[in-house]
């Protein structure tokens, strides 16, 4: 039998951390204004959880005659809001509390200075239609200017409201309900809103009973179109009071329930989400235009992100801190990329092949193979003619390498001794070529390319970036790990010592022979009699050893050059490995560490962005 796993809901507190991290993560990778824009609503949930949790702010927003002061009026039962013909008749928000107590600093932060505490029993009246003792404790009603008033301070008071108020009431009139000043600039951002928004027909008392059902039916199809569908829709007229108990029911059902606030900055947590979302899509660039340039995925602009006081309002787009639609809400939100595949390990080979071309590895090793042929010679060819060996220098040391300081003690895999032992000067290796340089560009190039193959063009680009952040200093590293690889070149086999004796022992035969056949030499120049003379066959026993000792030591110098050369492709092969391995070293320093950490840094990207948007778990 099968067991399910329950899939929980996240909490606001996991959805209010994982987009802190998610903007942690994408600072600097993705454009500022989004993940200011982030950043603005973790910090806006951090003040508002600490006010009040008990009063809720409900805003009354509309357009020029929509008639949200006359409403305003009817719903707190007195005449706060100036009702005229004269526009702009509101022109600071002002708020009607009922149970106040402790809402002093909800309204401090909301930058609230007009406050009124209602008398709910003065209230409860027919005529003035406001809500009966105690049935509201709690609510904040605040009537904000208007969103398309003349003036531009107005415009600004709306969209910082607009932007922390915990729920918001759109009034709408049956002329401008379809403007799109209020549909593209705050309906449609809003689409994640929709715990927290309630649209209000008013002036219904204007319409027949049947036009009032076909601009309903007109007004809901647009809020479907701007990703509002289930969105309460309510027809009120504030001046018969026509529909308002069922304004004042809602209001009341919400209040009561004293989760708006909680509703309404999930809402936010989701549309910050959503902007980190569209931003690491690359969405919205234009040819030509930097990933990290400041793509305008916010609304207002740049700089007119969450928290930053200056809602556009003069122009004809979003004006407030709010995820632009993008086009993405005809196939749902845009998804993250799933992180890809990428194993480092096989990235390293090809890496390590140019990087070491670059770093003169074929040099060393071939100065090894010929260091080592050059002092063998020099320890086991023919004493007469070895001294003219040690006049050539030692390929390595022309090389100016050598052996590391005797404390320095091998690094990971024998290659590289560890910082500290020591400074380590350049080494004499040819400069990298133009061409060598341009096959090493070409090697980081590629790996960049094949690590953030299937990643979005933001954080391809971050891995790219990250991949050539420390180009500078490659050759220097190279240079560095060459000079201190042990080459294994210093090791004096034993029969080097062995067959040096050996050239020895036949250099004082053949001297040995020399010398006996010019003691003849003497001795018949003086006319002294000629001693007994030993043979081999026919052959005198002091020719014998000197041209025997000749002979074979130029037969044993011949075989250790054999030797030699055998023991040099040996040591090279060795050296070959060491330095791939430094040099491998370098390549996952330099190149690959810095990848992979970009690539690790996605990966947790799309899991907390998930997290953020509220993804069940």
């Amino acid at each position: 039998m099968k067991l399910l796993r329950r899939r929980t809901t996240v909490s606001l507190d996991d959805r209010l951390d994982a987009l802190a991290e998610a903007a942690d993560l994408a600072d600097g990778r993705l454009a500022p204004v989004a993940v200011a824009g982030a950043r603005s609503v973790v910090a806006r949930a951090g003040v508002r959880r600490s006010l009040s949790v008990d009063h809720t702010a409900v805003a009354l927003a509309g357009a020029t005659g929509s008639g949200k002061s006359s409403l305003f009026n009817l719903l707190s039962g007195t005449t706060l809001a100036t009702v005229g013909v004269t526009r702009p008749t509101t022109s600071a928000a002002q708020a009607a509390l009922w149970e106040g107590t402790g809402a002093g600093p909800l309204l401090d932060w909301l930058e609230i200075s007009r406050r009124h505490e209602v008398d709910a029993g003065a209230s409860d009246d027919a005529v003035t239609g406001g809500w009966a003792s105690g049935e509201v404790p709690g609510l904040v009603l605040l009537d904000l200017p208007d969103h398309d008033s003349i003036e531009a301070a107005h415009r600004l008071e709306v969209d910082r409201l607009v932007e922390l108020v915990d729920l918001l009431v759109w009034v709408l009139d049956p002329q401008k309900y379809a403007d799109a000043a209020v549909h593209d600039r705050y309906l449609r951002p809003l689409s994640r809103h929709r715990d927290v928004t309630v649209v209000v027909l008013n002036q219904i008392d204007r319409l027949s009973p049947a036009a009032v059902e076909r601009c309903l039916a007109d007004l809901r199809r647009l809020l479907d179109e701007d990703g509002l569908a289930g969105v309460p829709l309510v027809a009120v007229s504030a001046r018969t009071g026509e529909g308002v108990d069922e304004l004042r029911s809602l209001l009341a059902s919400r209040v009561a329930n004293r989760r708006s606030w909680a509703a309404r900055l999930a809402a936010d947590v989701g549309t910050a989400s959503d902007a980190l979302a569209l931003a690491s899509s690359g969405a919205g660039l234009h040819d030509g235009e930097s990933i990290m340039a400041g793509t305008d995925l916010y609304a207002g602009g740049p700089g007119s992100g969450p928290g930053s006081g200056s809602g556009s309002g003069l122009g004809g787009g979003p004006a407030f801190g709010v995820v632009r639609d993008a086009g993405a809400s005809a196939t749902g939100p845009i998804e993250v990329a799933a992180p890809p595949e990428v194993s480092l390990d096989g990235l390293a080979g090809p890496l390590t092949g140019a990087l070491s071309e670059a770093a003169g590895v074929p040099v060393v090793v071939a100065a090894v193979a010929k260091s080592h042929r050059h002092r063998s010679v020099a320890a086991t060819g023919w004493p007469p003619t070895r001294w003219i060996r040690r006049l050539r220098p030692d390929p390595l040391r022309r090389l100016r390498l050598g052996l590391p300081a005797p404390s320095a003690t091998r690094g990971a895999a024998g290659s590289a001794t560890p910082e500290g032992a020591g400074p380590v000067g350049r080494t004499s290796i040819p400069a990298t070529s133009a061409v060598q340089r341009s096959r090493m560009d070409t090697a980081v190039r590629e790996t960049a390319g094949t690590a953030s193959e299937g990643l979005p063009e933001p954080w391809a680009a971050a891995v790219r970036q990250a991949a050539r952040a420390r180009a500078d200093e490659l050759e220097d590293g190279l240079d560095r790990a060459v000079a201190t690889t042990s080459l294994g070149a210093s090791g004096r086999p034993a029969w080097w010592r062995a067959a040096g004796l050996a050239q020895w022992l036949v250099l004082l035969v053949a001297l040995s022979g020399a010398l006996w056949l010019l003691g003849l030499i003497a001795m018949d120049y003086l006319r002294l009699p000629r001693p007994y003379m030993p043979t081999v066959g026919e052959l005198p026993w002091p020719t014998l050893l000197l041209l025997g000792g000749v002979l074979l030591g130029l037969v044993i110098a011949l075989l250790c050059r054999v030797a030699a050369w055998l023991g040099g492709r040996r040591r090279a092969r060795r050296a070959s490995r060491a330095l791939r391995a430094s040099v491998g070293q370098v390549a996952r320093e330099f190149v690959l560490d810095p990848v992979g950490e970009e690539l690790t840094r996605y990966r947790r990207f799309a899991e907390v962005i998930a997290v953020a948007r509220g993804a069940s778990r």
